[in-house]
């Protein structure tokens, strides 16, 4: 489960890329055009908060793509430039505006607010610095984060079409997918001849997908290709926004006529042959593929890059073997813990045949039928409201953005794949959206449905997300930042936070689906470092991942299959959730009948998404303002 972003970009994290991934601790991740010059030196006559402001809208110009996200208008006729050469361009930018930050304020004259925001600036700074020697090193296309199926996402679900103007910036976008495309394949290229291989499971992703995406109308009317003759996602979008602009009147029919013209041209011409050109790519990439999928430890600088992405994912310097060693002290803890709820339903028989009677069972599915696919959203729905009536008592801070909750886009569902999150507005204009792959409802356990949507919803990804973009005070730039290990570290901190709350987990099955979400955040930890540390093979993760857990198989395979081609990253979750617990529980003792479990959670929301060091450091400022 994570942050749909673009994952963010995360991330959550960043949608368009896993090269841009790896830059996800740098705001809005990878905002890649070339392009700004060296700023003013001078000494400057406004605040801190002020000059930052001025040089994140500096930094925005680099990603139109972001722009967007914000639910800005202005370059949303383009997209973003990811070549090396346009990371490089805001490299050098950045390198100098952390320069200029240093000759123009006084740290120590700064408060507690300002001095954390030029830390954040200079830590954004220092990861993507670090990043540049791991340029090549990453993948571009894959079957969770590939700019295959991250462009034509933001395209449907985030460029918002209110007039003529925005639809011929719709149309202008997908005209330069072509140029975006062919840069992507760039990057690919290079990093294939470093040797550094995609697995094949991966390209067999990136292939099904790109198909998906340029099947049906207008690209093909063929009865064989596309029976019903339907229309393709992107084009059954673009039909649905000119008819809302003609019913409203905003345009005539013969304007109509000429944008659904101009934009099947477009789609024939420009984007069609750019995913034939990704098609092509994976399938000729296919005879390199191992035989046996593994980690990055076996590629060329794979160890290297692993230790680059455990630092940035988890803002820590532990290592792999500290990791792997907290997994399996948490996994021990854990099992415990649900052989408890084992014995409370009775069951007969050891902890392993109890999981694979909660992943066997018929009544922990919904029916694998349109009418279970709605089952899930009601409940899921329902779950969430009912969360919603009690959040007050445990913040003070609130979310002006709602939540809802949808079903994945048919281009880009897989069965068995982690549900996500998709940030709102600011202004609350556009909801937030907690997305369940439902292809495949035998991998959609009824024991999980209220953990997830505690995870992705309230009070995890969207409390968090949209009280940190909503903040007052504080720079532009901070409440859009992103840290792994801190977003999802809350996320799954939530999972277990809900507990606390009188209408939640009230059956014995539920509570022991909080235990399977959680006792499968430190299976991460094991998992992940064997395979990128220790040279585990994909099918030795999966067994592990088995042995400890309930989840059907399929949900295992595309898990570790993820872990695979997103090194590091499944780490964060854990480790930041572990941080967040010590800190809770070091406020607790410090400030004994003082402690307000509202104010806590206020301190560890209100600064936006940090690094752990930085997080640490706010929590004990406040615990020595509240003694």
């Amino acid at each position: 489960m994570g942050v749909g972003l673009m994952r963010l970009p995360d991330y959550g994290s960043t949608p368009f890329s896993f090269r841009s991934f790896t830059l996800c601790v740098v705001l809005l991740a990878a905002l890649l055009l070339s392009g700004c010059g060296r700023q003013d030196t001078e000494q400057p006559a406004v605040t801190l908060n002020s000059w930052l402001d001025d040089r994140y809208e500096e930094e925005l110009q680099f990603s139109p793509i972001s722009l967007t996200y914000m639910g800005r208008k202005d370059r949303n006729d383009e997209l973003d430039d990811i070549s090396f050469e346009g990371f490089k361009a805001h490299l050098v930018w950045k390198q100098q505006t952390v320069a200029d930050l240093d000759r123009l304020f006084d740290y120590d004259s700064l408060s507690m607010e300002e001095q954390t925001s030029f830390d954040i600036w200079t830590y954004q700074y220092e990861r993507m610095r670090e990043a540049e020697a791991f340029f090549y090193t990453g993948l571009t296309f894959d079957q969770m984060n590939g700019v295959q199926s991250q462009l034509p996402t933001f395209l449907i679900n985030i460029h918002e079409v209110d007039s003529a103007e925005d639809m011929a910036a719709y149309i202008a976008r997908i005209k330069a997918v072509a140029p975006y495309m062919s840069t992507a394949l760039n990057n690919a290229k290079r990093t294939s001849a470093l040797g550094i291989t995609t697995p094949g499971f991966a390209l067999d992703g990136v292939i099904q997908q790109s198909k998906a995406i340029i099947s049906g109308a207008p690209f093909s009317t063929d009865e064989l290709a596309s029976p019903n003759h339907e229309d393709s996602p992107i084009w059954a979008d673009i039909k649905h926004e000119v008819a809302a602009l003609l019913e409203s009147s905003q345009i005539t029919k013969l304007q109509s006529d000429q944008l659904l013209s101009s934009a099947k041209s477009a789609l024939l011409q420009d984007f069609q042959p750019a995913y034939q050109s990704v098609i092509d790519w994976a399938e000729a990439e296919q005879d390199k593929a191992p035989t046996i999928s593994t980690g990055v430890g076996r590629q060329p600088n794979g160890a290297a890059y692993y230790a680059y992405r455990l630092a940035s994912q988890t803002t820590t310097n532990l290592s792999a073997d500290e990791i792997h060693n907290i997994g399996l002290a948490e996994v021990a803890r854990l099992r415990d813990e649900m052989a408890l709820i084992m014995a409370e339903v009775n069951h007969e028989g050891d902890l392993d045949s109890f999981m694979d009677t909660v992943r066997r069972g018929d009544w922990n599915y919904y029916p694998n039928t349109d009418v279970g696919r709605q089952a899930y959203i009601d409940d899921a729905t329902t779950a969430i409201n009912a969360l919603k009536q009690q959040i007050p008592d445990y913040f003070g801070l609130l979310p002006k953005a709602d939540l809802v909750v949808k079903r994945v886009e048919s281009f880009r569902e897989r069965d068995g794949a982690a549900q996500h999150y998709h940030r709102g507005t600011a202004d609350g204009a556009r909801p937030g959206v907690y997305y369940a792959h439902l292809s495949d409802m035998t991998t959609m356990p009824k024991s999980l449905l209220e953990v997830v949507a505690y995870h992705e919803g309230i009070p995890g990804h969207h409390m968090q997300i949209s009280i940190a973009q909503e903040l007052q005070g504080l720079p532009l730039f901070r409440t859009r930042a992103g840290f792994t290990v801190y977003s999802e570290g809350w996320a799954l901190y939530s999972e277990v936070l809900a507990k606390e709350m009188p209408t939640t987990y009230v059956s014995a099955y539920s509570r022991f689906g909080q235990l399977t979400s959680e006792i499968w955040r430190a299976i991460r930890l094991v998992v992940d470092t064997g395979l990128h540390a220790r040279g585990w093979t994909e099918q030795e993760a999966i067994d592990y991942f088995m042995a400890n857990s309930p989840q059907p198989l399929e949900n295992v395979r595309s898990e570790i299959q993820r872990y695979i081609i997103m090194p590091g990253q499944a780490t964060s979750y854990k480790i930041g959730m572990l941080k967040i617990q010590s800190l809770r529980a070091k406020a607790e003792l410090a400030l004994g009948e003082k402690f307000d479990i509202r104010a806590f959670h206020d301190t560890v929301l209100g600064g936006g998404a940090l690094p752990l060091t930085l997080l640490e450091r706010r929590v004990d400022r406040w615990i020595e303002r509240a003694l």
